[in-house]
């Protein structure tokens, strides 16, 4: 199970002081620039994903998720939508079993869609696709040689510094990585994506409700407490209703 860093005790009675690395403001950078550099030298999961050979700090995240729900089994086929840099299929292909390295345990497929090229993961297969072109459900039953076991989505819009655009914009992805679910997930699969707080995810929740046995939004330890992210998990799908 997924637990957070823990951070080392100094017991040797030396050096107490205040060990967060700090850092200066340079020359011709801004404040917020120097600000997100503190935090990420400062961060213990972007530390523990460098230590591990990790792609990001995200890799975490759905590791506590599935530690929680088990949605990624041996076996199972599974679709990571917007899958760049790679941290959540680099977590998932062990789980799967997708290189079949679990004697005895069934074999999963993993496919990774992005608007990008992403360095290849082993295990996975990976494909510069918009998921939301009107074959992408097609395609990726076509790759996986049949319906989802799991559709799961870290996708988020790039920022504009507008807190309610943002907001609308990751909104947005999430509803189009739902209809697709709706359309590659087998009965019984499960969806998972991230959302942000801000008051126009109801809307989403209804249409899972009515598509899904169990909707729960979480926020796991390795997603940022100043951050409104958070996770929809809807298990137990009963096709779209």
């Amino acid at each position: 199970m997924a637990k957070p860093p823990a951070k080392k005790k100094n017991t040797s009675g030396r050096g107490q002081r205040d060990l967060t690395v700090k850092v200066k403001t340079a020359r011709g950078r801004k404040m917020s620039s120097t600000l997100w550099l503190q935090r990420q030298l400062n961060d213990p999961y972007v530390q523990r994903a460098q230590n591990e050979g990790m792609r990001g700090r995200a890799a975490y995240k759905i590791m506590e998720l599935d530690d929680k729900f088990r949605f990624l089994v041996p076996g199972a086929r599974v679709v990571d939508l917007g899958c760049a840099p790679g941290g959540w299929l680099q977590v998932a292909v062990p789980r799967i079993n997708a290189l079949g390295t679990k004697s005895g345990k069934a074999v999963g497929r993993i496919i990774g869609l992005d608007l990008q090229e992403v360095e290849p993961v082993p295990g996975a297969e990976i494909h510069v696709l918009d998921f939301m072109e009107s074959d992408a459900d097609l395609l990726v039953k076509q790759w996986l040689d049949g319906p989802a076991d799991v559709v799961m989505s870290d996708m988020a819009a790039s920022a504009s510094g507008h807190k309610q655009t943002d907001h609308n914009r990751i909104m947005a992805l999430c509803e189009a990585a739902a209809e697709l679910a709706f359309d590659v997930l087998t009965p019984g699969g499960t969806f998972v994506a991230k959302v942000l707080a801000g008051g126009a995810e109801g809307d989403l929740q209804k249409r899972l409700k009515q598509n899904f046995t169990k909707v729960v939004n979480v926020k796991p330890p390795a997603s940022r407490s100043d951050s409104s992210e958070k996770f929809v998990v809807a298990t137990g799908f009963r096709g779209e209703s």
